[in-house]
């Protein structure tokens, strides 16, 4: 339970005690001094006044209690001076709207809710939104990515952890649909208590250490899992995984006997980014757009195949000699198609949008032909997706 910024949060709750004092005026001091013989309208008014502070410092508690509990249901007890209270008494409707205007600011960073972990949002209609309005070009991901997870987590007693496995160029989106998985699934995105972002070439760029890495990969995913009932753990880069790793991963990915003594398993999702297979892939959406496919129209069954016997034929990685791969672990190979150049305008759209800037239509035409365009002969795919957009659109700044 949060405790540190309790002691603060009386600055906060002023506005509701003068809210307090408003709506409880004349319910009771006011008229008994009126009654006392002799007395003129300035100890009228002094009696008044302590009544009044006598209810509000009365209040007070009360109101803290009732703010306390919402913040921090576990502690929520009935006590005997809320039992108490006053027959017929009622939160005044301006002191309600403060409280439930404070308690949602108090929760938008810190643990508490009304019920379960705070920390997970599982926010599925956001996740589909953002993937049909901010992902572009990547129809495969917008279908196959939310269906998984969302079919994963309403087990109640999962036998191993999901792991989809994401291929194309750079620029395509990847790490796009990552972060959209974390900010919809976890409250604080990806910085979240229950994610973890593992980056090949950051956190493991010494082979002679492998050893230690793999110690402390398996801390981390233990402590994590510990943590949360929830967890997402993200490996960018992971065709330059080293083989000790991949071999750490493999327990959370087999089929394992569920706790029979609880309700529900814990859940973890392992998401590996990689620009593995992506030249097969551009290979066999070119071949099926010159044979008069929409590009639309193309599916997993169409690409999988080529791209499964490409990560596992590559000598530039381990990640297909892994037993990750061999044995089957890895639940989906998710596609991520070349961009075109339309495309590439809409991600500059949604650059100038982001930063707040004007735009006209020839802006975007002349952002997205600053882009490289494959193969030599067609130039029909961007070289590097969308990345380096919000780089060019300095060039338009005042």
């Amino acid at each position: 339970m949060p405790r540190g910024p309790r002691p603060r949060l009386w600055l906060l709750l002023l506005p509701l005690l003068l809210a307090v004092g408003l709506g409880q005026h004349g319910r009771a001091g006011p008229r008994e001094a009126a009654e006392e013989r002799g007395s003129g309208p300035a100890w009228r008014a002094f009696q008044g006044l302590r009544e009044r502070l006598r209810v509000a410092g009365t209040l007070s508690k009360r109101y803290w209690a009732l703010f306390a509990c919402r913040v921090w249901p576990e502690a929520c007890e009935q006590d005997e001076e809320g039992a108490a209270w006053p027959h017929g008494w009622s939160l005044p409707l301006l002191g309600q709207q403060y409280l439930d205007t404070l308690t949602s600011w108090y929760c938008s960073f810190q643990d508490c809710c009304g019920g379960g972990d705070c920390r997970i949002t599982n926010n599925f209609t956001g996740l589909e939104s953002d993937l049909r309005v901010r992902l572009h070009g990547q129809h495969l991901a917008q279908e196959l990515v939310p269906t998984a997870v969302r079919s994963y987590l309403a087990l109640p007693r999962p036998d191993k952890a999901l792991a989809l496995s994401f291929h194309g160029w750079s620029g395509t989106g990847k790490n796009f649909v990552a972060r959209m998985l974390a900010e919809n699934l976890y409250r604080d995105g990806l910085r979240s208590d229950c994610v973890k972002l593992f980056i090949a070439t950051f956190h493991f760029p010494h082979p002679k250490d492998a050893d230690l890495y793999e110690e402390w990969l398996t801390d981390q995913m233990r402590e994590t899992r510990e943590r949360c009932g929830q967890t997402l753990f993200v490996f960018d880069e992971a065709e330059k995984l080293h083989p000790g790793l991949l071999e750490a991963l493999r327990p959370h990915l087999q089929l394992q006997a569920p706790d029979s003594l609880r309700a529900e398993s814990p859940r973890s999702i392992l998401l590996f980014l990689s620009n593995l297979g992506g030249n097969v892939i551009n290979e066999e959406v070119l071949r099926l757009l010159k044979a008069g496919w929409a590009r639309e129209a193309v599916t997993v069954d169409q690409l999988e195949p080529r791209l499964q016997a490409e990560i596992v034929a590559s000598t530039d990685s381990s990640f297909g000699h892994s037993r990750l791969v061999k044995d089957n672990l890895i639940d989906f190979f998710v596609p991520f198609l070349p961009l075109e150049y339309r495309h590439v305008r809409l991600c500059a759209r949604d650059a100038f949008l982001s930063q707040k800037l004007p735009y006209a239509e020839e802006d975007l035409d002349q952002i997205a032909t600053m882009m490289v365009y494959v193969p030599q002969e067609e130039k029909i795919f961007s070289s590097q997706g969308c990345k380096s957009i919000s780089q060019r659109i300095n060039y338009f700044l005042p």
